[in-house]
């Protein structure tokens, strides 16, 4: 991971960071999702998430909430599935900022949002989905062999549900428009900047060994 950048970064600006930053955004996605269903019985179907959605249009005409505002949108509208995705990504963002701190959180989490805004503010409209995988993606390349309980049932290694990850990210990424790939792109641009020098790294390495076995041979 790149550090000597984030680290004159970090004495500068560091006292600025947002401690627990992880659990805000799961709060502000569980107040959303028990105002959706609220709403939803109470005034026929209007939810707070379609006031949050980002969307570019909108967001011109003044609604300018809406640049944030998405990143409270929860991800499932089953109340089982959310308590387990709250779960998964409280474990996943209390485990990265206990290894980086909350500084480096802040900036791995707000980089890969300023690279979800971009994106929308191209394309017209941006979830925070592939943002959340960039998290996740992130804890399993630190933790590999961290192990949870899949469904709270399945006992699962991180590395094995990452691979899974990758095969469904790069599913979407072949099958959606050029809008879809840029989402991709931009969401992740903060997995590139936090580990691309140890892919470089990696990707050297195994380039050494195939060099290797081939003169041997």
């Amino acid at each position: 991971m790149q550090s000597t950048w984030l680290e004159r970064l970090e004495r500068k600006i560091g006292r600025f960071s947002i401690p627990n930053l992880m659990n805000l955004i799961l709060v502000g996605m569980a107040v959303v999702f028990v105002s959706d269903l609220f709403l939803s019985v109470q005034y026929d179907g209007v939810t707070l998430s379609q006031y949050l959605y980002f969307d570019r249009s909108a967001i011109f005409h003044g609604e300018v909430w809406r640049i944030l505002s998405f990143l409270f949108i929860p991800m499932d509208s089953s109340p089982l599935w959310i308590l387990f995705s709250m779960y998964f990504y409280w474990l996943i963002g209390s485990g990265l900022e206990r290894q980086w701190g909350s500084f480096r959180f802040n900036v791995f989490y707000f980089c890969g949002v300023i690279g979800t805004i971009l994106s929308g503010l191209i394309t017209g409209y941006v979830g925070n989905t592939y943002l959340n995988f960039s998290l996740f993606l992130a804890f399993a390349l630190l933790y590999p062999d961290f192990q949870i309980m899949l469904f709270f049932i399945l006992p699962v290694k991180m590395k094995w549900l990452a691979w899974l990850d990758v095969a469904f990210l790069l599913i979407e990424f072949i099958m959606s428009s050029w809008s879809g790939r840029l989402s991709i792109l931009f969401a992740f641009a903060n997995i590139l900047l936090f580990f691309g020098k140890d892919f470089w790294q990696f990707f050297q390495n195994q380039y050494r060994r195939y060099q290797y076995r081939k003169k041997m041979k």
